[in-house]
């Protein structure tokens, strides 16, 4: 393969990133679309009092959704490089296992709950950062198997 055709191909740690990255900016647009997000003129800008649901099972609010779309726009701008995808993946994943904890702990009727947060949510935190976190490690020990090591693009 010769350095131009290299240049422009993505591993498969980048595209992994790139993909998380466009279903968390899909997620940030559809939390915005009544209908889609059941109770939609109950949402409010954030706090638990918001009874918004994408899907009508995650409880959203207008900063949830924002959340979302920095997220997605994080993951499309750090899949560019290899060692930015790979950050993004299990960096992204800790912050998630750390959010998951952290609806586990507080009251969801508080004021702690500021995103907001309902179990729903809680356990697909957990899902999220155990899967950005698994595809950042595997996929990273898949580049560097099939190349020798990585490029850092």
């Amino acid at each position: 393969m010769d350095v131009d055709a290299r240049d422009t191909k993505k591993s498969g740690l980048q595209r992994a990133a790139g993909a998380v990255g466009a279903v968390f900016l899909l997620v940030g647009i559809l939390g915005f679309i009544p209908g889609i997000t059941t109770d939609y003129s109950t949402m409010e800008f954030a706090g638990h009092e918001s009874d918004a649901k994408l899907l009508g099972i995650f409880e959203v609010s207008i900063l949830h959704n924002i959340v979302h779309l920095l997220f997605g726009v994080a993951g499309l701008a750090m899949a560019r490089t290899w060692d930015s995808a790979r950050a993004y993946l299990i960096g992204g994943g800790a912050i998630y296992l750390v959010l998951w904890i952290y609806g586990l702990l507080i009251d969801h009727e508080s004021a702690a709950n500021f995103v907001p947060l309902n179990d729903a949510d809680n356990w697909l935190h957990l899902v999220l950062g155990l899967g950005m976190i698994a595809l950042g490690v595997l996929l990273a020990k898949r580049d560097r198997d099939n190349r020798g090591h990585h490029d850092g693009r």
